[in-house]
This record gives structure tokens, C-alpha cells and sequence, in this order.
């Protein structure tokens, strides 16, 4: 059995990390840490708790998903592993690849399990492109295009913390380019080049309101990353050129799969996280292959910092 402390009790974690947990059948939501323990009086099976430290000395917790800022991903990940915890983290790893290094340096020294939410990564159609690519259904793979357009600047006041460099790393590039960044190093490897511009065109933030990224590979793919915060338009595009053909997952979320003239539909879960929290338990209870690494995923953090000193 897999028992879980939830760090942070915000939009993510109330919407799709806890029920998730709850509908795994070999979970248990063992405790909650927060600032606000009325908050985790909705969950009275969980113990509450406001210190990161008193909820890491119970034996009863086994393993601690990572719900909070960006900014308390290293420090919150590493406490975590170094107590003896398993580790499912909230993306993107850190706020830069340094810290995100010495995440990956505590799970080595420690022997236990990082991942990454990097969810998409378990859509069934996104397995399904992979096999298309493997079987030459678009010839060679030379380009990736993906984009994420919608309208965010927090007029709701619910994720204040996200518009502060501080507390997020960024603004779209950290939140939204960095699932399709993963989906780019998930299909083609290690990347080798990255740059890219932010800038702010409708938002007067301390964080950018859109970015464009082009990220190189060693096979000859480049992927092409476009994320906007100032659209009334929603866009969210992905598509894959070969040499013979064309795979166009758009949108990313929905169903459709297109290639060759056919359309396929692959639903994927309607919890994003379930599979995520899924395929963590297996891989700490059955040893099953991690989709997710932290090893793989700081691959991200890599790209980012390339486009963040290329903006320098």
C-alpha cells in the first residue's frame, strides 16, 4: 500500500492529485500538509499537518506528492527522499536546471523513486503516435509543432503566486511550454540545441505572457513550442511531420489522433492524473518502468534555462 502525504491543498491537488489518489486502489491518502488546516478538514481520513518535518517523521506516510509552488520543489522533493519517501513532484522540476539537479543527485543517493507530473506522457494516443512513428508510418520525423494559446492573468486571484518569478521560475514557458517540452524530448530523446524569445505584449507582469522555443535533436527533428497567456482564441495544437506523412494530435487534450487520411479516437482519462499517480504506485510497488523520470524530465528544466539566457 502506498501512503501518501499531499503537499499543498490548492486547484491542482483538490481537483485531480486527491481524487486520484482516493480512486487508486492501492493508495491511501495518509496526510495532507498545509498552511491552512481548515482545508484539510474535507479529508478526514488524512491526518493534518503543518510541518513539513513532524509529517516526514510519521511511518505511516511512504510516499509524498508535491503539490506546492515551483520554487519548493528541491527543498520539499529532497526533505522528502531524504526521510525515506517516495517522490511524485509537480512540474516543471525545479525553478532551474541546478536545482533540479540536486533532486536527481538526492534520489541516487537515497535509493528511492522521483517522478515528474508530466501526465500527458500517459495518453493513450500519445503512445499510439509513438508506435506510428517507430512503425515509419510518416517516413523520418523532421518537425514538431505544438502551441498552447488561452487567457490568464489570475483575474480570479487563485494562482497569485504563479504571475512571481520568484515562487514559478516564469510565466507560460514554466506552466504550459514545459508539458509540450516534455512531449518533444519524450518522442525524440536528448535535445541537443534550444532557444527562444518571451516577451509581454497584452500582460504588464513580472512574468512574460508568451514564448516561442525551438528545440534541435540529434535525429534531425526540430520542435517547435508556442505559448501564449494574452489569446481569446484557445489553441492547442500538436502535430508531427515525416518526410512521408503528418500525425496531427490537435488538439492535445481531445481524443483525436489523424494520419494518412484516417482519424482515430483514443480518449484519454478524464482524471489527467490518475494514470500519472497510477503508473507511480506500479513503479514503487511493482517495479514497472517510470514514464516520467526526474532524470528524463530535467530535461525540460535544461531547455528552459537555454531559452532564458538566449532572451539574456
Amino acid at each position: 500500500m502506498v501512503n501518501w502525504l499531499v503537499i499543498g491543498i490548492g486547484d491542482i491537488a483538490t481537483k485531480r492529485v486527491i481524487p486520484a489518489i482516493q480512486a487508486e486502489p492501492r493508495s491511501r491518502l495518509a496526510g495532507i500538509l498545509t498552511r491552512n488546516p481548515e482545508k484539510g478538514s474535507l479529508y478526514p481520513e488524512a491526518a493534518v499537518y503543518t510541518s513539513l518535518d513532524e509529517a516526514l517523521a510519521s511511518p505511516d506516510i511512504n510516499a509524498v506528492y508535491v503539490a506546492s509552488p515551483v520554487a519548493l520543489h528541491a527543498p520539499q522533493s529532497i526533505a522528502s527522499l531524504r526521510a525515506g519517501k517516495n517522490v511524485l513532484c509537480e512540474k516543471p522540476v525545479a525553478l532551474n536546471l541546478a536545482e533540479a539537479q540536486t533532486m536527481v543527485a538526492a534520489e541516487k543517493e537515497t535509493g528511492r523513486t522521483l517522478g515528474i507530473a508530466y501526465y500527458r506522457r500517459t495518453y493513450p494516443k500519445i503512445q499510439r503516435a509513438k508506435q506510428l512513428i517507430a512503425d515509419g508510418v510518416i517516413g523520418k520525423p523532421v518537425q514538431a509543432y505544438l502551441s498552447a494559446h488561452d487567457w490568464f492573468n489570475d483575474e480570479a486571484k487563485n494562482r497569485t503566486w504563479i504571475l512571481d518569478p520568484a515562487m514559478s521560475g516564469g510565466g507560460p514557458l514554466y506552466d504550459i511550454a514545459s508539458h509540450r517540452i516534455d512531449l518533444l524530448n519524450y518522442f525524440f530523446g536528448t535535445p541537443s540545441r534550444a532557444v527562444g524569445h518571451m516577451s509581454n505584449v497584452v500582460h504588464d507582469r513580472p512574468v512574460e505572457d508568451n514564448a516561442t522555443v525551438l528545440v534541435d535533436y540529434p535525429n534531425g527533428v526540430r520542435g517547435i513550442v508556442d505559448v501564449r497567456w494574452h489569446s481569446r482564441i484557445v489553441r492547442d495544437e500538436f502535430r508531427i511531420i515525416g518526410t512521408d506523412g503528418e500525425i496531427d494530435l490537435s488538439p492535445l487534450n481531445g481524443p483525436e489522433l489523424s494520419y494518412g487520411g484516417k482519424t482515430e479516437l483514443i480518449p484519454r482519462h478524464s482524471n489527467l492524473h490518475f494514470p500519472c499517480v497510477e503508473n507511480f504506485v506500479n513503479t514503487v510497488l511493482e517495479s514497472a518502468p517510470l514514464l516520467a523520470t526526474a532524470e528524463s524530465s530535467i530535461l525540460t528544466d535544461w531547455v528552459t534555462e537555454q531559452v532564458v539566457r538566449y532572451h539574456k
